[in-house]
């Protein structure tokens, strides 16, 4: 059995403005040494079989991430 893990973050050109929303309150907090927070998703898959890397990269880049606002990162962790 593997375990797939897929972090999608929006690209840097891309506003964040939860991420803003984050860094105002971290600010008000007194955390002001904290200068930049970006959010993102991340998905883990669990498979039966050994993962295909055709098959992750085309489930990551139509279903997981929008490819015009965000990136994709995939990694396979066995277990």
């Amino acid at each position: 059995m593997a375990r797939v893990v897929v972090d999608v973050m929006l690209k840097p050109e891309i506003l964040d403005p939860q991420g803003q929303a984050v860094l105002g309150a971290l600010a008000r907090l007194g955390h002001s040494d904290i200068t930049s927070v970006r959010q993102g998703k991340r998905f883990e898959l669990e498979l039966d079989a050994a993962p295909d890397a055709a098959t992750l990269e085309e489930v990551a880049s139509t279903l997981l991430a929008n490819t015009v606002i965000e990136d994709y990162s995939i990694r396979v962790e066995e277990s």
